[in-house]
Formats: structure tokens, sequence, C-alpha cells
């Protein structure tokens, strides 16, 4: 009798780990929910920011991407402490190695200026 039962309990989970991956685990025969696809990531736009102002300074991106600058101020030695964007009404601090991130809104063909708190170091998002 223990061999009946040791030999019905290794055959259960011989079949239990041999089900398909697309079967639920209870054995149902039910499929298992479907995979969304993962939404389009964001280009990330590394940009350095340091005695120099803003490093790269222009930057393309195509319209209806997602695009996301990513600042980091790499210096104390400058006055770009903030990076503004007049025409979006968006100013963020830029906290010292520290990564600050803004999404870019890429709707309509233009060009986007940024620039340091004072206006002193002017860089541009050209969207085609």
């Amino acid at each position: 009798m223990k061999c009946l039962s040791l030999s019905l309990a290794l055959s259960l989970s011989l079949l239990t780990a041999c089900e398909s991956p697309g079967t639920a685990a209870s054995g149902s025969g039910t499929p298992a929910a479907p995979t969304t696809p993962a939404a389009t990531a964001a280009r990330v736009i590394d940009i350095q920011v340091g005695s120099d102002g803003f490093t790269p300074s222009n930057i393309a991106l195509n319209a209806h991407e997602k695009a996301t600058l990513r600042f980091t101020r790499v210096s104390d030695e400058t006055c770009a402490k903030k990076v503004v964007f007049p025409e979006l009404k968006l100013e963020k601090d830029l906290p010292l190695k520290q990564a600050v991130e803004v999404s870019v809104p890429t709707d309509s063909a233009r060009t986007l200026a940024f620039q340091c708190g004072m206006g002193m170091f002017k860089s541009s998002v050209v969207i085609n």
C-alpha cells in the first residue's frame, strides 16, 4: 500500500511538473492570462551640467518620440543650479550629482529652449 501511495504521489508530481507553460498551475487547462506588451519606453538623453553649461547643448528628437532629459549637475562652480524651460513654464532645481528627469513633450515640431536659472547658459531641444 505504501508503494502504491508513493508511486501515485510521484506520478501526480511529474504530471504537474510537465504542464505546458500556457496552463494554470491547478491543472484546469485554463490558459494563463496573456501578457500585455510593455509600453514603449521613453528615450533617455543624459545631459551633464557643469562650468561650461549643458552638455550636449542641442538635442534633436523626432515628433511623437517619447523622450526624457536626465540632467546631472557635476560641478558646484556653475550658475546652472536649476534648469528652466520658459515655454513650458517649468523650473527644476539641479542638486549636485543627482539626476533630475524632465519629460519633453514631442507632440509637434518645434524648438524648446532650456537654460540655467540666470539665463547665461542656453540650450535647445529641436523636435522634427
